[in-house]
Parts: C-alpha cells; structure tokens; sequence
C-alpha cells in the first residue's frame, strides 16, 4: 500500500469516485500482539488471521466445516446449454425475499460448486439477502458427460451464455466472484466486455488469482508446493479421462501443471503450446479494460501466487481495481480470529454492500 499526503493507507489504485468514496477510504491497522500491518477499505472488518503459516491456511480452510444454507434455501440445480454440444451446471439458491441482488459465484482449478468457499460465500450472500448462483466451468460437478471438450483458465464464453440467459429470465445485474483460477475467469471476462458490461454486471471480485497464469504455473512447480501440484495434476488427469476424449495412455508421463497445459490444455483450444495459452489468457492483460468496480484480495504469503503481480502497473493504471492485500491467509484460506472465521466472505459482502451502481 501507498501513503496519501495526509498519513493514511491508499489503495495500490484510488478507489472509485462516488458518493461512497468516503467510506471507502483505506484504514491501516495493527493487531494487537503481532507485528502485522493491514490496509483496509473503512467499511471492511480487518483480517486477524488464526494461523500465520500459509501452508496452515491453504489446508485448514480446505477441511474447516462451512455453514450451509440448504435447508433454509433450496438449491436448484440446472443445466444450462451454451454452445450446441456442450451444457454447465448451475447451483442457484434464492432469499425468501425478494433478492437485494444477484451474486454469480466461479470455483478454482479442479473445484466445483461444492468447495467450501463457495458453499460459505453462497451462505453468507442468502443472509445477507443475496441470490447465490454458484457456476461450473465445463466437465466440473460431474458434468463431464455434458461436454466433451475442456475448460481453461480464460474461457468466459460459458459464463457469458448463463449470465445472457439469466439476464433474459429478468435476472441481474450480476456481482461476480471468482476464486483462484475462477477469479482469472471473471476480471478476463469483465474486461473482455468494457463498457457494455455496466448493465450487466455491478462489480467483480477476484480472490487469490492467479493474474499472470505463466508466473504462477512456475511457481506452482516449486518444491515447496509439490504436493499440491501432485494433486491438481492428479484431479485433472482423472477427469480428462471422464470426459472420454483421452486415455491414461495419452496422459502418460505429464506430473506438472506445464506440462499438461503445453500438450493437452493449449493445443485442444488452438494456443498452440502453454506458454501462448497463459500469455494471451491471463487476466492481467484484460485489467485496463475493467469499466466496473474490481476487487482483488491476495494474501501476500500465497504460496501459489507470486505477490509482485499486485504490485504490477497493470493494477495500479486502473481506478476501478482496488486491492486489499493482507500478510497472511495463504491460497483461499483467509481463516480469522471469531467472530469473522470465514473472513473473505465477510469482506466480499461489505464490499458488495458498498459497491455504487455506476452509470
């Protein structure tokens, strides 16, 4: 973060002009006891983490019990064509009043609509009023039959098509949140549209993104993060295999993301081979076209996410992106102190809460 003339915390790109720039004003805070500094919009409750190892937050939030809201809200789920042979699954639950709002929700790398983060933020969204859509990319939630093809970690058509479809049943406009490669998704896609996407969408959020997909793929290949590189390579894997179109013959001998990027993601989208894929679909390239309010969280310990990304002039040029950047949190983790567990949750909806309907 920045200092303004007067002391205060800036975020890394001013916050919108509006009629609530006030209370978007940065606020830095210091936890009592740690030797920890964070710079928050004045509305949003600040992170006091409940571990301070990254690898403690990334595991612990993937395993910590989510409140659930099924029984108070029904989820409805359908399947929603968007291209002739290919259909995603959307999870949508809805207030018992009518909705303040519509909150359109995109899981992370190998995720679905039932990782946790999306089951809490859906949670917490319907509380607040909110309807929660939580959105499968292509070949997620067992949906493998539905399409025979692959998803990737610029492909907005999909999200595009339900969101059109959505808006024509009288639905939106939209808040969409993405998490991880899901938050890659959601600014490419927001940027892709420019001005057209004001009537469309109210705000974008992106949570632990991976901005510049060649930098993180790199980093992902670390050693310190090679169990989780074994997993996602594993998931990915098996349900290439669902989809029918490959075998374990052909995936023989791929063990890194890289690798299966550069010869089966890249080539099946016309990329040609991985390096082109993350060049033209990271989401840090779509930043300067964003012309709706952007949020960002990023832990700067993120093992998977280099943090220099964020401090990037790509962020800073646009002043619709504000980012909030904490010490600790790891990947998706996020996990504080009570009475905020689930932290990010709290902090996207104050956000949403006090995002403006621009014009």
């Amino acid at each position: 973060m920045e200092k303004a003339g007067d002391g205060r915390a800036v975020s890394a790109a001013e916050p919108v002009k509006s009629a609530a720039a006030q209370s978007k004003a940065m606020i830095t805070v210091r936890i009592s006891g740690l030797s920890l500094y964070y710079s928050f919009p004045a509305f949003m409750e600040p992170f006091n983490p409940i571990f301070r190892n990254p690898h403690l937050q990334t595991i612990a939030a993937h395993y910590w019990k989510r409140p659930e809201a099924g029984a108070l809200f029904p989820v409805e789920s359908r399947l929603y064509r968007t291209e002739p042979d290919v259909q995603v699954l959307v999870q949508s639950q809805r207030p018992q009043a009518p909705a303040a709002g519509e909150i359109v929700m995109v899981h992370g790398l190998e995720g679905s609509g039932e990782a946790g983060y999306v089951r809490s933020l859906s949670a917490a969204a319907l509380r607040a009023g909110f309807a929660a859509h939580r959105f499968h990319m292509r070949t997620c939630g067992g949906t493998e039959r539905h399409c025979h093809t692959l998803y990737h970690a610029g492909l907005t058509s999909d999200l595009l098509a339900v969101l059109r479809q959505l808006r024509e049943a009288g639905r939106g406009p939209f808040f969409l949140v993405g998490f991880s490669l899901g938050g890659n998704v959601v600014l490419k896609l927001a940027g892709e549209m420019g001005e057209a996407a004001r009537p469309w969408i109210r705000g974008v959020c992106g949570v632990s993104t991976p901005l510049d997909l060649d930098a993180c793929a790199r980093r992902l290949a670390d050693p310190e993060n090679r169990l989780y590189e074994a997993r996602f390579v594993r998931k990915m894997r098996a349900r290439l295999i669902a989809t029918r179109g490959y075998t374990a013959q052909d995936l023989a001998g791929m063990r890194s993301l890289m690798e299966l990027d550069d010869r089966i993601t890249a080539p099946s989208f016309g990329f040609g081979n991985a390096r082109n894929y993350y060049r033209t679909q990271s989401s840090i390239g779509f930043l300067a076209g964003l012309r709706v309010p952007a949020l960002l969280i990023q832990a700067r310990d993120d093992t998977f996410i280099p943090f220099p990304i964020f401090e990037s002039e790509e962020i800073r040029r646009n002043p619709l992106v504000e980012l909030v950047a904490t010490d600790y949190g790891g990947h998706l983790g996020f996990l504080a102190r009570n009475p905020h567990r689930f932290w990010a949750d709290q902090a996207i909806m104050s956000w949403v809460n006090h995002t403006p309907t621009l014009t």
